[in-house]
């Protein structure tokens, strides 16, 4: 699937494309539906190719993606969609020729008129809502390519609907349940009209991300959580520590003590706090006052008589903090220390170990 930066990039220019402009802007959307083996990428991923050839949410980068914009180019003009297949068999095994092995199906569809975008207004309201949100995209008929028909919903609420089959809407939605771990997958399932292909889809919030404290550390951190596409807030009970030159552009920034924080600010199960005032009577302060705050990550500063003397206050008991936070890459600088936080954050919530991809006998995961 697509990453909270792309996703956002991509429904931006999706909601752009058929705005009032003259002449009316063409493009197809290339969408990978099914993955097996090693692929670059996996089901659910979206590329958007505009008429110009220009590429919004590069897929590879590589000899796949240079084919499946040819194709898209072939889709915009003839205005029909398509279904590309890459592996042994397709003639043109270009995941092969890159060492990858694997293979992949790419339904391509044309967007010609401001009807083929018109889902994504549902998409991006719930996201900005911050609610997660299913959405189903049926593409084929009996193996055959067709214009696709859409239906996203969220909390049992339908939000938009052009497949217009209640037997088939059902029956997607009790799909859904089986997407597990991997949040995106193509499903066959029987209709009026013939067995349907429907990619099927569990679309969550961006993360966000509340950097508390203005210190060296999480001024560096901040930039990098916007590359990764994350909602930043910087939080500081200082106001003149926010009004800072060198903050990002556009950054949230909140004032807050411990007593207000979560009044101010609006957490969530797709959120992370991580408290580095310096201050370690400001941080448990800070820490205190998350207990019982829904969010999926907390991390703290510290070295091991800092971490020590936080464990040993009584107020922060069933708190799980990760401090110090960050993972093990022998980080020392401002820069290094955010890496590892934000990549420990990352793998909280992708559910990883945040440890090699290989095992000790050098065999990948």
């Amino acid at each position: 699937m697509n990453s909270a930066h792309e996703l956002n990039t991509l429904i931006h220019a999706l909601r752009t494309l058929h705005r009032d402009t003259a002449p009316k802007a063409k493009a197809a959307m290339a969408t990978l539906t099914r993955t097996r083996g090693s692929t670059f990428r996996r089901p659910g991923t979206r590329m958007l190719v505009l008429e110009s050839g220009r590429v919004v949410c590069e897929l590879s980068g590589g000899c796949p993606q240079r084919d499946i914009v040819t194709r898209a180019l072939d889709v915009i003009a003839g205005a029909t969609p398509r279904l590309a297949h890459y592996n042994a068999d397709s003639g043109l095994d270009v995941l092969i020729e890159m060492g990858c092995g694997g293979e992949l199906e790419v339904f391509i569809e044309p967007l010609l008129t401001s009807h083929d975008t018109d889902f994504v207004e549902a998409l991006s309201r719930c996201l900005d809502e911050r609610r997660h949100v299913h959405m189903a995209t049926l593409f084929a008929i009996n193996d055959t390519a067709v214009m696709p028909r859409r239906q996203i919903w969220s909390d049992h609420r339908l939000l938009h609907d052009s497949i217009d089959d209640p037997e088939l809407s059902q029956a997607i939605i009790d799909n859904t349940s089986a997407l597990a771990k991997q949040r995106a997958d193509t499903f066959r399932v029987p209709s009026v009209r013939g067995i349907a292909d429907v990619l099927i889809e569990t679309i969550e919030p961006p993360h966000a991300l509340v950097v508390i404290g203005s210190s060296a550390a999480a001024r560096a951190l901040l930039p990098l959580a916007n590359a990764l596409g994350w909602q930043t807030t910087l939080v500081d009970r200082d106001p003149a520590r926010l009004r800072t030159a060198d903050l990002p552009a556009g950054l949230n920034t909140v004032c807050a003590t411990p007593e207000n924080l979560t009044s101010a600010l609006p957490l969530d199960g797709h959120s992370s706090v991580v408290v580095m005032t310096h201050n370690l009577e400001h941080d448990m302060a800070y820490l205190g006052a998350l207990q019982g705050a829904p969010v999926a990550y907390i991390g703290a500063l510290g070295s091991r008589e800092r971490v020590a003397r936080m464990r040993g206050n009584g107020a922060l008991n069933g708190l799980h903090v990760h401090a110090p936070a960050g993972l093990d890459i022998g980080s020392e600088t401002p820069e290094e220390i955010a890496l590892a936080i934000a990549a420990e954050i990352m793998a909280v919530i992708n559910r990883r170990s945040g440890g090699s991809l290989r095992d000790n006998n050098g065999n990948i995961h």
